[in-house]
């Protein structure tokens, strides 16, 4: 197993941004990854501040230079200009990898809840498309498991933020201290704009969620306490709100130049409008950042805040750990159990083929035993052939999963013709 990836630890946004891949871009994405000769699964995925492929490779190296050169590809740039950004891992250290991910262990808000979701949508539209293989399927099926044990048995989520909820803070921060009573608009109503509008529903704002789709923006403001528009009515919502966040799964800036220069144009003398750009492809052209009676604000600034803010939680990292490591050895375990359970079975299978066909001549020279004593052969050419097996069994379970177990595999497959 290997994952290549970018992730906010390493990767500058402008380069997660040219990576990330649209829900929509995903299935195609997936087929190309898995006509690739060296990989053999493949799972993707890619998040506000991360995107990363898991894979099953036929060898090690052309695995991991056919997603180099994926990664590279998206990016537009050679895969030496991003090499020192690139997250790779390997076998036992992609299950670990994974299972901090699902924890909210390398979220840049410290035990955020949403990545869990995200990853168990990964792995399951990896398995839809036929993408992700028994190997995968099971790894993101058990970092699910993980995830969820560790916000069950520690801490480490407990008054737990989401970029959602930071943005938020963001907004009622620049606000004077709270959202309460101001208007905001929020633009997408996927899993993010519903997080963004409930949070900011709670707080007291009067949100107005703007949406491709009415009735999807309807669902989210209801929750609110709010009301929804089209993206017809954008701009002039945005002539009377006080802030904007944009999460729009969209791949070009939904707030451009032109959009927000005629918004600001008709709000002369009044406050500056807050933005809040948590899109990924970014929602507005980050070139207007200096722009007058705008202030813009990034994943950046999303980023330094959960830094700040979740600082007391550190203490609960330790303890995740603690639950991640319980799980990833559970994983292996069964993961090499499983993997030596053909070897095994064929090899005994074998072996009782050969002791039933020693017997079945014996009987041809031997008519004259009763069948207490055919019993008693029957009893002891099985034990005698347990006690031989045993051994062999014990070593490709445990080895099972390695170099060394696939050595084991081969050698028994080759040594009894299996």
């Amino acid at each position: 197993m290997v994952v290549v990836g970018l992730e906010p630890e390493r990767a500058p946004l402008d380069l997660l941004e040219r990576v990330a891949v649209a829900d929509e871009d995903l299935g195609k994405v997936l087929a190309d990854l898995r006509s690739r000769p060296n990989l053999v699964e493949v799972v993707v995925v890619s998040t506000c501040l991360r995107t990363e492929v898991y894979a099953v490779v036929e060898r090690f190296h052309d695995g991991v230079a056919d997603l180099q050169g994926f990664v590279a590809q998206r990016a537009g740039m050679p895969v030496e200009a991003i090499a020192d950004h690139l997250t790779i891992q390997f076998d036992d250290m992609v299950a670990h990898h994974l299972f901090e991910v699902a924890s909210g262990l390398r979220s840049a808000v410290l035990g955020e809840t949403e990545v869990l979701g995200q990853v168990r949508r990964a792995g399951a539209v990896a398995a839809a498309e036929r993408a992700a293989g028994p190997l995968l399927t099971e790894l993101f099926r058990r970092a699910v498991q993980a995830g969820r044990r560790v916000r069950t048995a520690t801490a480490i989520a407990r008054g737990s933020l989401s970029l959602s909820h930071v943005a938020a803070e963001l907004v009622a921060e620049h606000m004077g201290g709270t959202a309460a009573g101001r208007r905001v608009v929020v633009v997408g109503a996927g899993e993010m704009g519903m997080g963004v509008a409930g949070a900011l529903g709670s707080d007291g704002a009067d949100v107005v969620v703007a949406n491709r789709t009415t009735a999807k923006g309807r669902a989210a403001a209801e929750a609110a306490g709010g009301r929804a528009v089209g993206l017809g009515a954008l701009a002039a919502e945005l002539r009377q709100a006080d802030a904007a966040v944009a999460c729009s799964a969209a791949s070009l800036p939904v707030l451009d130049g032109e959009l927000l220069g005629a918004v600001l144009a008709d709000r002369s003398g009044r406050q500056a409008l807050v933005v809040v750009d948590l899109g990924m492809p970014r929602n507005v052209d980050p070139a207007l950042r200096d722009t007058d009676g705008l202030v813009l604000l990034d994943l950046d600034e999303i980023r330094a805040r959960a830094d700040r803010a979740m600082a007391g939680r550190q203490a609960e990292v330790d303890a995740a750990q603690a639950v991640i490591g319980a799980e990833i050895e559970r994983f292996r375990t069964d993961v090499r159990e499983r993997g030596a359970a053909p070897a095994v079975a064929s090899l005994r299978d074998h072996v009782e083929q050969l002791r039933c066909q020693a017997i079945d001549r014996l009987r041809q020279h031997h008519g004259d035993l009763s069948d207490e004593q055919w019993e008693a052969v029957d009893r002891v050419t099985r034990d005698a052939l347990a006690r031989v097996l045993h051994q062999p069994t014990v070593a490709l379970k445990e080895a099972a999963g390695t170099p060394r177990g696939e050595r084991l595999v081969e050698a028994v497959r080759a040594l009894f013709d299996l």
